[in-house]
């Protein structure tokens, strides 16, 4: 009986103790992003973004995938119909995920930047994107803003006609600034003083990495 009693108790400790493992292991937003961040130092895209592409290289894309600082101040002044911020966040991750794709179409199998760098990068992205999903189940009755709405439906038009010429440098570009801006909660605490947000900051160079 003591035996018994023992053997179960030295069972209830060592799950106990394997707790803060199973914890740890749970998938994190901000880890997945501050990986992706790592890998979108200025080094890295200035290096296989621009460096190994030919001098004014562009790609086209949607219109509405030129995603900058300025598009989210503008999308988040109507005071008449507010957005969540998770209208927004959803857009940078499909737009981002789709730049990284549009560049890997038109790069050569054994291209350095697509085996040195995209490849890597796309694979952060989708991991990034399941804990995304996790965290944020989507609200299958909830009605997007119009203004959303709308963006949606260009991005998905299989007959859409407003393509612009884009350096692959510039999609990375965009796609780092407004993923600091977007999920500030995650690198706040890193320059508690900086404003992500702000267009002017980063024109004016305070914010160059």
């Amino acid at each position: 009986m003591v035996q018994s009693e023992c053997r179960l108790l030295r069972g209830l400790l060592g799950f106990i103790c394997l707790l803060p493992v199973f914890i740890c292991a749970e998938p994190d937003l901000c880890v997945s992003l501050k990986a992706i961040r790592e890998n979108l130092n200025a080094t890295l895209r200035r290096r296989f973004m621009k460096m190994n592409f030919p001098i004014n290289y562009t790609i086209q894309v949607h219109y509405e995938e030129v995603f900058r600082l300025r598009n989210i101040s503008r999308l988040n002044m109507s005071i008449d119909e507010p957005l969540q911020q998770r209208d927004l966040q959803d857009l940078w991750l499909w737009v981002s995920h789709q730049g990284i794709k549009r560049v890997l179409r038109v790069l050569p199998e054994r291209h350095p930047t697509r085996t040195k760098y995209l490849s890597k990068l796309e694979n952060l992205f989708r991991r990034f994107e399941e804990v995304y999903n996790q965290k944020n189940p989507r609200e299958e009755e909830r009605v997007l803003p119009e203004r959303i709405d709308n963006i949606w439906d260009r991005l998905t038009d299989q007959y859409y006609e407003g393509w612009k010429s884009v350096t692959p440098k510039s999609i990375l570009d965009n796609c780092y600034r407004t993923m600091l801006c977007l999920f500030k909660e995650c690198f706040s605490k890193e320059d508690d003083n900086y404003d992500y947000c702000k267009v002017l900051n980063w024109s004016n160079g305070t914010k160059t990495t």
